[in-house]
């Protein structure tokens, strides 16, 4: 395949308040090699809307009634403010398409269709079977990270249920996401659901960064048994997998640090692409890997961009109002070999 450049050429986000810049080529930070297969980014800046100011996070999937579905944090959702409807944890659903599409409270919020019974936080969201799921934890700051556990929706995101079982601080393991395919989860390469975990105890930019990687069948999201974890490549590069997580190995790392990470699959490239915030948090500092298969290791995650996209030429990305989160669905993606916008924000 000859190297592409992506273009995102739809709206970067269903209502958030913060938006992406252009950017440049990779710089000096960057933990591996340049990528062979995408030389760079440009996110079209003249598509910015502003739908919900004070609202953060917005990670996204395609669920099976072809809306995408969205979760929020510490403010009012779409058509909220940062006071207005104000919860900590809310969902939304987006309709139409990219040029007149809508966001509509389903879960808390302002105006929400249904209230919010629960607070937390959740940096991953995936629809299967027409079924949402989320990872959560508990509160802000370092609350957080004190257990993971598995949220689940069977009325598209209605009403949410949580997990018997968790990981908890101890563990290392928090800030679940999940890897998004196409329509539905359609298009994965097997019968498993991949989900990124940042490695750590502390909500911080944990430096070394770490991120964990877990797979488990996905008639069986719900159950904490089926889930294994990456140890590693075998001589043939293959992954090995493993039930224990003391066994568990990293399968990316940044000595510049991780706090957020977010991994979806770009069909007509075939490839996975990894986004994460790194160095400082709060500073706009983004960075894009892409990999050929979702437990890629080291450096076959190589590097698209890593850079810092604040200033006062980006106002949006600035420490005072918010921190280049991204998350991103394939509905785009999946029509032209050329794009793969990001869908996610920050405050």
């Amino acid at each position: 395949m000859a190297p592409v450049s992506l273009f995102a050429s739809q709206p970067l986000l269903p209502a958030v308040a913060m938006l992406l810049p252009l950017l440049g080529q990779s710089d000096a930070r960057a933990p591996y090699p340049p990528s062979p297969v995408i030389t760079g980014v440009t996110f079209d800046w003249s598509t910015h809307r502003k739908l919900a100011p004070g609202s953060d996070n917005w990670p996204i999937t395609w669920a099976d009634d072809d809306h995408q579905y969205t979760v929020w944090g510490d403010g009012g959702g779409f058509g909220g403010t940062n006071s207005l409807g104000r919860v900590s944890l809310g969902f939304a659903r987006v309709e139409g398409p990219a040029d007149s599409y809508k966001g509509y409270n389903v879960w808390g919020g302002h105006d929400g269709e249904n209230p919010a019974t629960f607070g937390g936080k959740s940096y991953g969201i995936l629809s299967v079977g027409g079924v949402l799921y989320a990872w959560w934890g508990p509160g802000s700051g370092n609350a957080f990270p004190a257990e993971t556990r598995m949220l689940r929706s069977t009325d598209k995101g209605n009403t949410w249920e949580r997990s018997e079982w968790r990981f908890t601080r101890d563990d290392e393991l928090y800030a679940g996401t999940f890897c998004n395919f196409a329509k539905d989860y359609a298009g994965a390469p097997d019968e498993y659901v991949y989900s990124y975990f940042l490695r750590g105890t502390q909500w911080a930019m944990n430096k070394p960064g770490g991120v964990d990687l877990a797979r488990v069948p996905k008639a069986n999201i719900m159950d904490r048994g089926a889930y294994a974890f990456f140890a590693g490549l075998d001589k043939n590069d293959s992954p090995i997998w493993t039930k224990h997580l003391s066994e568990r190995k990293p399968v990316f790392e940044d000595p510049n640090g991780v706090r957020t990470a977010s991994v979806s699959y770009n069909i007509p490239l075939r490839r996975y692409l990894l986004t994460t915030e790194h160095t400082e948090t709060a500073a706009g500092n983004l960075a894009i890997f892409d990999a050929p298969e979702p437990w890629a290791h080291g450096p076959r995650w190589p590097t698209i961009i890593t850079g810092a996209t604040s200033g006062a030429r980006y106002p949006f990305t600035s420490p005072a109002n918010g921190s280049a989160r991204t998350a991103r669905t394939s509905r785009s993606s999946s029509r032209t070999t050329t794009t793969g916008p990001p869908c996610g924000g920050g405050s």
